[in-house]
């Protein structure tokens, strides 16, 4: 039954993610707001609610375990599972604002985000609010000087909602992302215990996986349909947005304390490597193209990350 109420929170926090994206967008468009804003904005925090309404289920719940292992665990599986896999299916160019902009800042808030826990196990309100504010005059920068940008765009077809349908998406997502994240952290803590591994365990691997599920199943859906493939700055600004706008508001609403020192001896450290590597991987042999053989360094990366937590 732990299993059970694991998927079913999962499909349930999707769907609820998918809805809200709709509704904020729908709205967004409805008031004339540019779509690089929207993209920006409206959809990336839309894209980053079901890991942001875990993360603040799981502290308020006195699981802050599970709030810390749903990003580090996603931050890790966005780049050595679900870019492996996409580019082990089709290679993919990379844009200039990768080692511009985007890994520069993925490495400062990871770098941050080490920082504020290592010194006192936790992440404090004042802490999570350097993160959020750096993290929005990080987007005013990219929104005021970068005429393209890849992450996280609007969707392509522009449907314009009615006001209503609009509500009731935003309605219908919001419910769904509560009832998501309640069905999710109990299974997840009920799961903990009927394998005999700690909370940290299940949040960095089968939680964090299953939050990852939308961004995996965009880029497989992206490669089938011969559209425009999704790019590493997307995964690069939803690692970003995990770490300054999901663990950010969560401590401001609730200090998150590090109950498993496994996060600072071997978690935080895979995240730090996995995001690393991305750089050499990047101008080697070719040039800003990320192709099959990177994918597989980077799904053998995982594997050894994933495997022995179970052992």
């Amino acid at each position: 039954m732990a299993i059970f109420a694991v998927a079913v929170g999962v499909f349930i926090l999707i769907k609820g993610g998918d809805w809200l994206m709709r509704a904020a967008v729908a709205l967004s468009l409805r008031f004339s707001i540019p779509k690089i804003v929207i993209g920006m904005t409206v959809v990336s925090f839309a894209t980053s609610a079901p890991e942001l309404i875990v993360s603040i289920q799981s502290a308020l719940s006195g699981h802050p375990d599970l709030a810390l292992g749903n990003v580090v665990g996603s931050n890790i599986a966005n780049l050595g599972l679900v870019l492996a896999i996409t580019i082990i299916i089709s290679p993919i160019d990379v844009a200039s604002n990768f080692y511009k902009t985007d890994w520069p800042m993925m490495i400062l808030a990871t770098l941050l985000f080490y920082f504020f826990i290592v010194t006192d196990y936790k992440l404090v309100a004042f802490e999570g609010a350097i993160l959020f504010i750096l993290l929005l005059v990080f987007m005013v920068y990219l929104i005021k000087y970068q005429k393209t940008v890849d992450w996280d765009e609007a969707p392509e077809d522009d449907k314009l909602l009615s006001v209503s349908k609009s509500v009731t998406y935003l309605l219908l997502g919001g419910f769904s992302l509560w009832l998501g994240s309640e069905t999710l952290i109990k299974g997840a803590v009920s799961l903990a215990n009927d394998l005999g591994v700690s909370e940290r365990i299940v949040s960095v691997s089968i939680v964090s996986l299953g939050t990852s599920i939308p961004e995996l199943s965009a880029s497989i859906i992206a490669i089938i349909n011969k559209e425009k493939a999704i790019s590493l700055g997307n995964l690069i600004g939803s690692n970003i947005f995990n770490i300054m706008a999901v663990m950010g508001l969560t401590s401001m609403i609730c200090p998150v304390e590090i109950q498993d020192v496994g996060f600072l001896s071997n978690d935080i450290w895979w995240m730090f490597g996995i995001s690393f590597v991305i750089l050499p991987l990047v101008f080697s042999p070719r040039r800003s193209r990320l192709g099959w053989t990177d994918g597989l360094i980077l799904l053998t990366l995982y594997s050894i990350f994933i495997l022995p937590l179970f052992m």
